[in-house]
C-alpha cells in the first residue's frame, strides 16, 4: 500500500502537465491525400504557415472606417504580429486584403499564419488568442477562430462536461454500490480503487503524451472506462472476498489472531483465485481488444486504444495488488455500516441459498421455455439493429457546443457576414506530375478548375495563390467545413473535377480539415473488417482457455455482435436520425462521429466479457460439482446476478451521465456505451443466456478431447439434486 500511495501522489503531481500538454485531436491519415497537401504547402507556401486562422473583428458600434475603430483593429493586429510562432498577418486593410470586410463595414477578419507541427499549434494558437484577447478591450471586439483555436475552446468545454459527468455518476455509483454491497464501506472501496487506477493511468498517459498527441476527448474517454471498469472489477472482488468470509464465518465477534489473519489471507486467495481471475482475464481482453484499434492509421486511434489499454492495467494491478491488500487490512471491517439484513446479500446472511433465491427462480422460469426467450429477445436486438443500414461517419467540430467561448462568437460573426466555411477552406494544391511546375496545359486546366469551382453553388469564394508555378486554391465553402455537403463537395472535387484537370499532366491533391475528415472516414471504413477479425479471434481463443468449453466461446460471439449491432442501431436512431434530439438538448449532424461505432464494438466485447465470465464461470462450478445443467444455470445466475446487474447499473450511471454533455460526441459515446452495457447485462446475460443454454443442455461443457468437464456419464440436466455451495 505504501507504494501504491507513492504511485498516487507522483501521479497526480504529473497531471498538471498533461492538462497542459492537451492539444487537438489529430484526425491525419498518414500517406493520404490531405497529408500529402500539407506537405505540399511546408515545401512551396511555407510563407502562409502551418495553419492560417483568423481574427475576426466586430465594432461595438459604428462601422470600421471610423479612425478610433480602425486604430483598434491595428492595435490587436500588432499584438497579433509581436505573437511567437505568427509567420504571416494580413489585416483587413492591408493593400493585399481580399474580400475582408463585410458589406456593412461592422465586422472584418485578418489572416495569421501560424508555424508548428500538429503537436505544436495547439499550444501556440492558445499564445495569439491570449494576445487577442488582451489587446480587444477597446471600442472593437476581437476573437480568434480557426480549427487549432476551435479545439482549445472545445478542451475547456470537454473537460467541464467530464466534471458535471463525474459529479452525476459518482453519487449515483454509490448508491448502487450501497444496495448490491450491503454496507457502507464495501461500497467506497470499488470508488476508491477505481480513482487510484485513474490517477496512476494520467501519470502513465503524462510520460506516453511526450510520444505520442494526448487531447481533452481522449481525457474524457480513460475517465468514463476507467471509472466503469475500475468500480465493475472491485465489486466482483469485494463481493467474493464478503462471501469467503461468511463461509469461513468471519465476523467482528471473531478474535484478532494468527489464525484470523491467515483465514482472512485465505479469502483475499479464493477471491483473486474467482473473481480476480475472471477479471484479469476479462481486463486482457479489453486491452488487447483497444489494441486492435491500431490497425487504423491515424493518430486519433492510437490515442483511444493506448489510453484505454492504459487505463484497463493500471486498474488490473490495482485489482490484484492494492485492492487485496486493503481487504486483508480491514478484514470485518469491510462490513461497517451494514443496512438491514434483509438488504443484504443472500451470500453473506446466514440463511442465504443458491436454490431458493429470487435471481435462481427468474432462471428456471426463463428456462421453462427457452425458445421463446431466445426468439423474443433475439427479435428486439435484431428490430434494434435496423438502422445499422444507414449509417454514415463523419467528424463535429463541436462548434455548436461552445456557446460564450471565443471561437464560437467569432464563428457568428463569419457565418453572419463572410460564411460559414471561412473557419477552415478546402485546399486544393496543384502542381506538375511529381510535384514539378505546372506548364502552359497545367494553367489551363488550373483556370478551368477555378472556373467550375467557382460556380458551385457550395463554394462562397475561391482564392488562387501561385508559387514557383505551382497553384494553391483556397476553396471556402459556403456550408460548415463539418458538414456532409462540405464532405460531398471535397468528394465532388477529387472524384470528379480532378481527373479532368490531371488527364492534362497536372497533379492535384485536395486538403484541409474537411478532406482530413473524408481521409479518417474511408481509412476507417477500410479497416473495420480487419478489426473484427482481430477482435472476434482474440474472444474465442481466451474464452476457450477460460471457458474449456467449445459452444460457450461462439454463444458469447454472436450474443455480442448482435448487442453491439443494436446499441449502435439505437444511437444511430438517436444521433444521426435525430430521434429524442429536443430531450437529449442536441442538433442532429446527420452522422456519428467517425470513431463512435468501431470504438463502441472494441470496448463492448471487453467489457461484456465481465459478465460472461463471471457468470459462466460461476455456472462451471456448479457443473463440475453436480453435473446437472440446469441447476448449474440456475446457481450461476442467483451467485452473479446481483453483482452484475449493479455492476451494469453502475456503468450506465457513469456512462449515461456523459449524455448531459454539450459535446456531442461525449453525447454519443455516453450513450452508446451506456446502452450497450444494459442490453448486454439484461437482454443477454439474464434472459438470453439461461434460455440458450438450457437449450444446449451438456454440449454447454464440452471441449473436443477433454469431454464434458465433470466425471458425470449421463446428462442429468431434467434433476433436481441438492446443490453444494462452491468453494
Amino acid at each position: 500500500m505504501i507504494l501504491w500511495t507513492l504511485l498516487i501522489l507522483a501521479s497526480l503531481a504529473a497531471t498538471p502537465l498533461l492538462m497542459a500538454r492537451l492539444g487537438a485531436p489529430d484526425y491525419g491519415v498518414p500517406g493520404s491525400d490531405s497529408a500529402k497537401v500539407q506537405q505540399l504547402l511546408s515545401k512551396h507556401f511555407s510563407g502562409l504557415g502551418a495553419e492560417q486562422d483568423l481574427v475576426v473583428f466586430q465594432t461595438r458600434s459604428g462601422t470600421l472606417d471610423e479612425p478610433a475603430n480602425r486604430q483598434a483593429v491595428t492595435h490587436i493586429l500588432d499584438a497579433v504580429r509581436g505573437s511567437q510562432h505568427v509567420a504571416a498577418v494580413v489585416g483587413p486593410f492591408d493593400a493585399q486584403a481580399k474580400n475582408q470586410v463585410s458589406q456593412d463595414r461592422t465586422a472584418a477578419f485578418g489572416l495569421v499564419g501560424v508555424d508548428g507541427t500538429t503537436g505544436q499549434l495547439a499550444k501556440r494558437t492558445a499564445a495569439v488568442q491570449k494576445a487577442v484577447r488582451s489587446a480587444s478591450s477597446g471600442p472593437v471586439q476581437a476573437w480568434l477562430t480557426g480549427y487549432s483555436p476551435v479545439t482549445n475552446d472545445l478542451t475547456v468545454v470537454e473537460n467541464a462536461d467530464s466534471e458535471r459527468a463525474e459529479s452525476i455518476g459518482m453519487p449515483v455509483a454509490l448508491i448502487v454500490l450501497l444496495f448490491a454491497l450491503g454496507a457502507l464501506v464495501a461500497a467506497l472501496l470499488p470508488l476508491l480503487l477505481a480513482i487510484a487506477g485513474l490517477c496512476v493511468t494520467f501519470g502513465v498517459i503524462t510520460l506516453l503524451s511526450y510520444a505520442m498527441k494526448a487531447d481533452s476527448f481522449l481525457v474524457a474517454i480513460v475517465t468514463m472506462i476507467g471509472m466503469g471498469i475500475g468500480i465493475d472489477y472491485a465489486l466482483f472482488v469485494v463481493s467474493r472476498f464478503r462471501e469467503e468470509m461468511a463461509r469461513r464465518h468471519i465476523d467482528r465477534t471473531t478474535p484478532d489472531s494468527s489464525e484470523r489473519r491467515a483465514a482472512l489471507a485465505d479469502c483475499a486467495s479464493a477471491s483473486l483465485a474467482t473473481s480476480g481471475r475472471t477479471v484479469l482475464f476479462s481486463g486482457a481482453i479489453v486491452a488487447i481488444s483497444m489494441c486492435s484499434l491500431l490497425v487504423v492509421n491515424s493518430p486519433v486511434f492510437r490515442e483511444i486504444g493506448v489510453g484505454v489499454a492504459a487505463v484497463v492495467v493500471c486498474t488490473l494491478l490495482a485489482a490484484w495488488t492494492l485492492l487485496p491488500a486493503v481487504l486483508v487490512a480491514l478484514g470485518p471491517r469491510v462490513n461497517k455500516g451494514s443496512l438491514p439484513g434483509r438488504l443484504q446479500p443472500s451470500e453473506v446472511r446466514a440463511d442465504g441459498s443458491a436454490a431458493d433465491g429470487n435471481w435462481a427462480r427468474w432462471a428456471h422460469a426463463v428456462m421453462r421455455r427457452p425458445v421463446l426467450a431466445c426468439v423474443l429477445v433475439a427479435a428486439v436486438l435484431a428490430l434494434c439493429a435496423l438502422p445499422l443500414g444507414s449509417l454514415k461517419y463523419g467528424i463535429d467540430l463541436g462548434i455548436n457546443s461552445l456557446a460564450g467561448r471565443p471561437s464560437a462568437q467569432a464563428q457568428q460573426v463569419l457565418t453572419r457576414s463572410f460564411g460559414a466555411g471561412l473557419v477552415s477552406p478546402i485546399e486544393v494544391v496543384i502542381t506538375g506530375k511529381s510535384d514539378q511546375p505546372l506548364d502552359a496545359a497545367g494553367q489551363n486546366a488550373t483556370a478551368t478548375l477555378e472556373e467550375q469551382l467557382t460556380k458551385d453553388g457550395r463554394v462562397g469564394s475561391v482564392d488562387r495563390t501561385v508559387s514557383d508555378n505551382r497553384v494553391l486554391l483556397t476553396v471556402v465553402p459556403s456550408v460548415p467545413v463539418d458538414s456532409t455537403s462540405a464532405t460531398a463537395l471535397v468528394a465532388h472535387i477529387r472524384h470528379d473535377l480532378a481527373p479532368a484537370a490531371e488527364a492534362n499532366g497536372s497533379q492535384i491533391r485536395v486538403g484541409g480539415a474537411t478532406a482530413e475528415f473524408a481521409d479518417v472516414s474511408h481509412e476507417t471504413s477500410s479497416k473495420i473488417p480487419l478489426i473484427l477479425l482481430i477482435v472476434l479471434l482474440v474472444t474465442v481463443v481466451f474464452l476457450l482457455f477460460i471457458l474449456r468449453s467449445l459452444a460457450l466461446p461462439l454463444k458469447a460471439i454472436a450474443m455480442n455482435l448482435l448487442a453491439t449491432a443494436a446499441s449502435v442501431g439505437i444511437t444511430i436512431a438517436v444521433f444521426q436520425w435525430g430521434w429524442a434530439s429536443g430531450l437529449l438538448h442536441f442538433r442532429s449532424v446527420g452522422f456519428l462521429q467517425v470513431y463512435i461505432p468501431i470504438t463502441v464494438f472494441v470496448m463492448l466485447f471487453g467489457l461484456s466479457m465481465d459478465y460472461e465470465v463471471f457468470l459462466i464461470r460461476r455456472m462451471q462450478e456448479a457443473w463440475r460439482q453436480t453435473g446437472d445443467n440446469v441447476e448449474a444455470i440456475a446457481s450461476g445466475v442467483e451467485h452473479t446476478a446481483r453483482p452484475i446487474a449493479a455492476a451494469a447499473a453502475i456503468m450506465v450511471a457513469v456512462f449515461g451521465s456523459f449524455v448531459t454533455a454539450g459535446v456531442l460526441e461525449l453525447k454519443q459515446f455516453g450513450l452508446a456505451l451506456a446502452i450497450a452495457v444494459a442490453l448486454d447485462a439484461t437482454l443477454v446475460r439474464l434472459v438470453l443466456v439461461p434460455a440458450f443454454m438450457r437449450l444446449l443442455g451438456r454440449w454447454n461443457w464440452w471441449l473436443p478431447g477433454s469431454g464434458f468437464g465433470t466425471d458425470a456419464l449421463s446428462d442429468r440436466s431434467e434433476q433436481r439434486t441438492p446443490m453444494r455451495e462452491p468453494v
